[in-house]
């Protein structure tokens, strides 16, 4: 990334300008005004018929005892679960935002949530009962581990794209290992479905008034580090000068971090980006109130943020959805959706991301020549057709070969005729979903030079599965072409969004990615919102979409993808130069007479058809589309006339084998194959982080 575009995202290094008390004091009564409002509103909302009559004759001491009952039962508690929960995580992100000097750092773009809430889950799934403290201090360790491993990955975190790919990465990771639980221990689990995105509806004070004293614990830690990081921001080497011990403040200030989001996860489960949009709301009054930008001021006025953001969230569930609604859909929904508002904001200030710098897989490929891209082409057919011929023989009915010689023939018996009847249209679909993401992959890195974009980081797969949902919930009974046909227009929609928002001030790559990942977050969100709010009690239903799964299949919902790839197949294949040209730079293809707005809107199109007919098919599939065209290229080189086909049986190969590995591992029992794709493609996601890295700025 170029300097213009880091410096445009991350905290000012300069020094803050001396605060003016008054000005400080004013912005404070007026947060403090805000927040006071916002919780006498919150008050007024429940379940329950009290309303603000009941309330204030509660308060002239003429109330009645079932009013004072309902306050103290459910709505004081909520409240103050909002209120800890938003200065935990309002606080955690600026303090974390001020150690990797990156305004894009916060609990959830480190992953500390996810891993917080996969700690707790795991000792859940478990069944084992532990007291809060612990519980908190195992989120704690979760937590810790996850960001320790981003901060990693992205080279300390002051890269922008690299610190929010390495972040989605790693959660989406843990969100899989989650899911696994979650759909293997339902019975012990029940309930933390909701509870993972965030749901401040609380049984009691117990959980809220155990983690209070921790969060001002650390917040007062994190106040009294406020000189050493005033002065980190003039830099490491100024700082280590003036007496600062860089590196032990940076990891105690990580950990206390760490420690408030933990507490907060521990009281309402992982809120969403709250530690992002409090200090976004600060950076705008930032002008207007000189010395904000001091941590003594800001970490406070960053934690009072928090509490306004969880509080108007949570007002304005129960406000839209009525008190139920308040219930059933968590507020960190709500949360996440602001924050992917203000993760795209900040991902269109970038002017410039620089040359790209390509990993070695877009480059390497010892076989390089035409008999050796005819061995790989029959080497990768040839494990596909192993893949697919395990997956119709393994599951929990073991089949032999004879078995599906008989049905093909139409001699099996009942059971056999059966168990393949079901079974086929499920590898057919494993296998056609898994090559339709990796050729759409291919296009998408080519179209947008990146080698770390792919359909589900660009949104294109969160567009289509929020369409697919809106089209289910409303017509339960729709038709398979309507559905297939639905999911292309959503995935359409969102990749027109996320390229039309890029390319305003020139075509950025960074931007790209960064407003394509907070789309996908924002997508997400919507998908949550619309499976809680209408059948709030299927938690398989809504982990089964989401993870993808081949489960229930049959031969007409995989038409459509089988279609469409052979359609965009033979497209890609007509304009394969072009797709070589784009992915070198603008100025050649438009030399050699391409139109490029044309062409990319062309491409990008055919594959978010490709995504949206894959996710109708089987649900929401990550990585696939970032693996496959990587190992291609290792392979058989750059050339696409050589990548596409070798990418469609890697993309097949993939899915297929985690669909068979997910029948057969814990059969009877399953898991969805979306799953194991997110497991196996992370690892090679962070690998290819790790190879890219660069050193800390």
């Amino acid at each position: 990334m170029g300097r213009a575009g880091i410096s445009e995202v991350c905290a000012d290094p300069r020094p803050a300008p001396r605060a003016v008390p008054s000005r400080v004091a004013a912005a404070a009564v007026l947060g403090v005004g805000t927040v006071l409002l916002l919780a006498a509103v919150h008050l007024t909302q429940g379940t329950s018929g009290v309303g603000v009559g009941q309330l204030l004759a509660l308060l002239t001491g003429s109330g009645t005892d079932g009013t004072a009952a309902v306050l103290v039962a459910s709505r004081v508690p909520r409240l103050l679960a909002a209120v800890v929960v938003g200065a935990a995580l309002g606080a955690a992100g600026a303090a974390l935002q001020s150690v990797s000097r990156n305004a894009l750092a916060s609990p959830d773009t480190l992953g500390v949530d996810a891993g917080a809430y996969f700690a707790v889950v795991a000792v859940a799934a478990f069944g084992l009962v532990v007291p809060v403290e612990l519980s908190a201090l195992l989120a704690f360790a979760g937590g810790l581990a996850a960001a320790a491993l981003v901060f990693a990955l992205s080279g300390g975190g002051t890269g922008p794209t690299r610190l929010v790919l390495a972040g989605s990465a790693v959660a989406l990771a843990l969100f899989s290992l989650t899911s696994v639980l979650l759909l293997l221990f339902s019975q012990e689990t029940s309930g933390l479905y909701a509870w993972g995105s965030g749901q401040l509806a609380q049984t009691g004070l117990d959980a809220v008034a155990r983690m209070s004293p921790v969060v001002l614990l650390a917040l007062a830690g994190l106040v009294g580090l406020s000189r050493r990081l005033d002065v980190l921001g003039l830099g490491d080497d100024t700082a280590a000068v003036l007496g600062v011990p860089v590196r032990r403040t940076r990891v105690l200030v990580t950990m206390l971090a760490v420690l408030l989001s933990a507490s907060a996860v521990t009281v309402a489960g992982p809120v969403g980006f709250v530690g992002l949009c409090a200090p976004a709301v600060l950076r705008l009054v930032a002008p207007l109130v000189p010395g904000l930008r001091r941590y003594r001021v800001l970490l406070p006025m960053s934690a009072l943020a928090g509490v306004g953001v969880v509080l108007a969230a949570d007002v304005l569930v129960r406000l839209v959805l009525g008190g139920q609604g308040g219930v059933e859909v968590p507020t960190g929904v709500v949360t996440t959706l602001f924050g992917a508002v203000v993760l795209v904001a900040v991902a269109r200030r970038f002017r410039e991301s620089g040359p790209v710098r390509q990993v070695a897989a877009a480059h390497s490929g010892r076989l390089r020549d035409r008999r050796g891209f005819l061995v790989v082409l029959a080497v990768t057919l040839a494990a596909t057709a192993v893949v697919a011929a395990g997956g119709l023989l393994l599951g929990d009915t073991l089949l032999l070969a004879g078995d599906v010689l008989n049905w093909f023939t139409g001699r099996a018996g009942p059971i056999t005729t059966f168990v393949l009847d079901t079974r086929v249209p499920r590898v057919v679909a494993a296998l056609f979903a898994g090559a339709a993401l990796a050729v759409a992959g291919t296009a998408v890195q080519a179209v947008c030079r990146n080698p770390l974009a792919e359909p589900a980081l660009l949104g294109v797969s969160g567009g289509a599965g929020v369409a697919a949902v809106v089209v289910i919930t409303v017509v339960p009974a729709v038709g398979v072409w309507t559905l297939a046909g639905s999911a292309a227009l959503g995935a359409l929609l969102a990749a027109t969004l996320v390229f039309g928002l890029a390319v305003s001030g020139g075509m950025a790559s960074d931007r790209l990615v960064l407003i394509g990942v907070g789309v996908s977050y924002g997508a997400m969100a919507l998908i949550t919102v619309m499976i809680v709010s209408t059948d709030p009690f299927n938690e398989t239903k809504a982990l089964t979409w989401l993870a993808g799964s081949t489960y229930g299949r049959t031969f007409p919902q995989v038409l459509p993808v089988v279609g469409a790839l052979l359609l965009v197949l033979a497209l890609f294949a007509g304009r394969r130069h072009e797709l070589d040209l784009l992915a070198v730079d603008d100025d050649t293809p438009q030399v050699l007479g391409i139109r490029l707005s044309r062409t990319r809107v062309l491409l990008l199109g055919a594959a978010a058809l490709l995504t949206a007919t894959a996710v109708a098919a089987i649900g929401v599939l990550a990585f696939v589309g970032l693996v496959a065209p990587h190992a291609a290229r290792a392979l058989v080189g750059a050339r696409h006339a050589r990548v596409l086909p070798v990418a469609a049986l890697l993309g097949a190969l993939l899915v297929g084998l985690a669909d068979a590995v997910g029948r057969t591992v814990i059969a009877p029992a399953q898991l969805p194959a979306g799953a194991l794709t997110s497991l196996i493609g992370t690892p090679y996601f962070a690998w290819l982080l790790w190879r890219s890295r660069r050193p800390a700025a």
